[in-house]
């Protein structure tokens, strides 16, 4: 990408299990060899959602590999870490959150400028219905796609 920004980490399966509707990029923080092991690529997004307590935003679930070098500095790979973000952006996410059915994940780690950041998305869980309707657009595209490029 461009701007000196350098993917991390991706959820793949956000897309695939919610309607995204709004993101949001977050600075996040950190501990020392978190830092590392995040540049080294060993984070895992999969599980992670973000949450609002007292008017912060919290990121949980998502985990961190510790450290190969960091002997006693590491710490715990499944921590609550606090994302950063504008108030008046937290105050837009508490209100959409309380609503029915929306919730906060994240959908990629990455360097900007040599910070790592967090780009979450609100977004409303999708259906098993919805699924199988994108699965089916997705095929039908692909079936396009392969007829007129004539390949088979």
């Amino acid at each position: 990408m461009s701007d000196g920004v350098k993917i991390l980490a991706q959820n793949r399966k956000a897309k695939h299990n919610f309607f995204i509707e709004e993101t949001y990029e977050a600075g996040i923080e950190l501990k020392g060899t978190e830092v590392k092991s995040i540049r080294a690529g060993k984070v895992n997004l999969g599980e992670g959602f973000a949450s609002i307590d007292n008017g912060e935003v919290f990121l949980k679930q998502v985990h961190v590999s510790p450290y190969e070098q960091g002997n006693i500095f590491n710490v715990d790979p499944l921590r609550t870490r606090k994302l950063l973000l504008h108030k008046h952006e937290i105050r837009k996410l508490i209100g959409a959150v309380k609503e029915k059915g929306y919730s906060l994940i994240p959908l990629s780690m990455y360097l900007k400028r040599g910070k790592v950041k967090v780009s979450i998305a609100l977004a409303k869980g999708k259906k098993l219905y919805d699924k199988r309707e994108t699965i089916a657009k997705r095929d039908a595209q692909r079936r396009i796609q392969r007829e007129l490029t004539g390949k088979y």
